[in-house]
């Protein structure tokens, strides 16, 4: 039975390549950025009043309007020793993969003594 549940599923493009470190005592981790897009058109449209979310493999001819777009960036990091290596080895800037993974909500003090908060994804 289960009670709950983390999990997130990514499609997009990767913004940098991924790079590989590791912590002293720690196993190595490989992280990347990723970015997804997400379009919507607004304005009138005959069938509603906008806001409607656009899809792009859709055509869709009745709506009228503008296209906005907001891009999110994501911070992948990749622990599963396999998995971290392939990632490492193969994905590059601009690939466009798919990911899935959990959400992790974390804090770190930066290089001017403050407090941060990182959400990344686990893979």
């Amino acid at each position: 039975l289960v009670s709950a549940m983390n999990r997130v599923q990514l499609l997009g493009r990767v913004g940098q390549d991924p790079i590989m470190r590791q912590v002293e005592g720690k196993n190595p981790v490989t992280i990347f950025s990723l970015a997804t897009n997400e379009m919507w058109r607004t304005g009138d449209s005959e069938v509603g009043q906008g806001g409607e979310i656009w899809y792009p493999s859709l055509l869709c001819l009745c709506t009228l309007g503008d296209i906005s777009q907001k891009t999110t960036w994501h911070r992948i990091s990749v622990f599963r020793p396999g998995l971290r290596d392939v990632t490492y080895q193969y994905v590059r800037k601009g690939s466009r993969i798919f990911v899935e993974g959990k959400i992790d909500y974390g804090e770190y003090t930066d290089k001017n003594n403050v407090r941060r908060q990182a959400t990344t994804i686990i893979a």
